[in-house]
């Protein structure tokens, strides 16, 4: 469905009455209606980088470090740590008194078995296991890194708000394997997962974990006191974003995750409704290669269908006219943020590309005209739009695109297949990283490039991994931001993604509810009044 075709369905749904949808309403305050951009298919947060399970991480689970609203990282589960020999030991002690949701008490071993299985996956985490002689514990209460070389930013790495979190579970769950989910979604955080009220693509919900000690702290971002004062959370899967918009008017929820931009005038103009944008950072939609098969094992093709792509579309797309939710040539690293810069950026499609020349550089560059199976998570709307814009594009320059539309909990479940698309496989698909996420090398997760070891696409670049492992070694900000631009111009040349450009999408909720945090979606210290 494409942008008008969408606008015209809303409006004949608003006129057929679903201002007020038969969804039970929110007038108990001890209870939390939240509409998620997209069900919680994956309850392991270290299987997958999708949000909707990062948020449900954040619930559930609890981290040795958060990030304060200045991202940086502050005591989480740690009391406090010592840094000795030059940084090469660091010693992590943990507060005492806390206990998973299973009432066993979280010890030092629970916590190196994390870190380890969520080192395996996570880019940030295979840098901070790369860097180790030994990550230990001593005894119940400490954790040991003996690291190779002075690690400044392991508890940078540590307090990791965003996907892949290094959530801290019980050792005999953290044994599995990190290419495996674990059976239960068992942490120490503010809420407990109730899997018996699941009803996969309608609902999940969470208790308040009775036990849990928030910190003293005044509560920023994912640091200081996480206070609960909901007695459960229930998140609501409304993929008709009409109907999502519909439910919050009419009170039967109490906050929406992404409303559609089309609708954000509508609910503006309702007094009891906020709208306003939580995370500045945005989101930077990427269109993913699998780098294991033809056509995309070939670097050369890549670049054309870079060429190919306007950003400019793309976000419009989204966001629509109103450029003050979005931004066009956007490179590796988040606009605005350090790291950022102009170098490459000539390597991007233009606003307007020459699809004609494009198609006659494709044949050139080796396409024989194989079938091309994209991805499309037809029910989250800011992915559905670029899903269409890009895969147009690839047709206008002679790609036989084989389109797959699919909820996105169905997406994310197929983009783990390494197999040949005739084994189920997959060529293309697109998505969207925080800007958070994306704001630096180390936390970059879709700019690794080690192969077999990489992110979902397994793209292979030992000139970016190289360039990768100078920035965690660089001396100072600005030895940082010079890797950062060699960063980018190599990845525009081995292009592991295509950048689709940055919107900062808005938050929607009930004006009465109050003590929401910046940032990525936190469930704790807010509450109804």
């Amino acid at each position: 469905m494409n942008r008008r075709q969408f606008l015209a369905a809303t409006a004949g749904l608003a006129a057929s009455g679903l201002s007020a949808p038969r969804l039970a309403h929110a007038d108990d305050n001890r209870i939390l209606r939240f509409v998620p951009y997209a069900d919680v298919a994956v309850i392991d947060p270290i299987w997958t980088t999708a949000y909707s399970t990062r948020t449900h991480a954040l619930m559930v689970f609890d981290t040795l470090y958060g990030y304060d609203e200045q991202f940086q990282p502050q005591p989480q589960m740690a009391a406090g740590h010592s840094v000795e020999d030059d940084g090469k030991i660091w010693r992590i002690t943990l507060r005492p008194g806390l206990k998973f949701h299973d009432g066993t008490p979280v010890l030092a071993k629970d916590c190196v078995a994390s870190l380890l299985r969520w080192g395996r996956r996570d880019a940030f985490g295979q840098s901070l296991i790369a860097a180790a002689d030994e990550i230990s514990a001593p005894d119940d209460k400490t954790i040991l890194f003996r690291m190779k070389r002075p690690f400044p930013l392991l508890l940078a790495a540590l307090g990791r708000p965003s996907s892949l979190i290094p959530v801290i579970m019980p050792e005999r769950l953290a044994k599995t394997d990190a290419f495996t989910q674990v059976p239960e979604a068992i942490g120490s955080g503010p809420f407990k997962f109730v899997p018996g009220e699941r009803v996969p693509g309608a609902r999940v919900v969470y208790e308040r974990f009775a036990d849990y000690v928030p910190r003293e702290e005044k509560p920023s971002f994912t640091a200081g006191g996480r206070v609960v004062h909901f007695d459960r959370v229930e998140f609501n899967v409304i993929g008709d974003a009409a109907t999502a918009a519909a439910a919050l008017q009419s009170g039967a929820v109490d906050w929406v995750e992404q409303p559609m931009i089309d609708l954000l005038p509508t609910l503006r103009r309702n007094r009891d409704i906020v709208v306003e944008v939580k995370d500045p950072t945005g989101m930077i939609g990427h269109l993913r290669f699998n780098h294991l098969h033809p056509p995309f094992n070939n670097v050369a093709i890549r670049r054309v269908v870079q060429k190919a792509i306007s950003q400019t579309d793309c976000m419009t797309a989204v966001a629509g006219s109103d450029k003050s939710l979005w931004s066009d040539r956007v490179g590796t690293f988040t606009p605005g943020l350090p790291m950022a810069s102009d170098v490459g950026l000539e390597a991007l499609g233009k606003a307007e590309p020459d699809y004609a020349a494009l198609k006659k550089e494709l044949i050139e560059a080796g396409y024989k005209g194989e079938k091309v199976v994209m991805l499309a998570g037809a029910d989250v709307p800011r992915i559905s739009a670029v899903c269409e814009v890009t895969a147009e594009a690839l047709r206008q320059i002679g790609m036989v695109i084989d389109y797959v539309p699919a909820d996105w909990g169905t997406v994310i479940q197929r983009i783990t297949n390494r197999r040949p698309i005739d084994q189920g496989g997959w060529n293309l698909y697109c998505t969207y990283w925080s800007g958070l996420d994306l704001a630096t090398p180390a936390s970059h997760t879709p700019l690794r490039a080690n192969g077999e070891r990489a992110p979902t696409g397994w793209p292979d670049s030992p000139a970016l991994e190289a360039l990768r492992d100078g920035w965690l070694a660089a001396p100072d900000l600005a030895a940082q931001q010079a890797l950062a631009k060699d960063i980018q111009r190599q990845a525009l040349q081995d292009v592991p993604y295509v950048s689709l450009g940055q919107f900062k999408q808005p938050i929607a909720y009930r004006r009465n509810l109050t003590g929401m945090m910046t940032g990525v979606p936190v469930m704790t210290n807010l509450r109804k009044v």
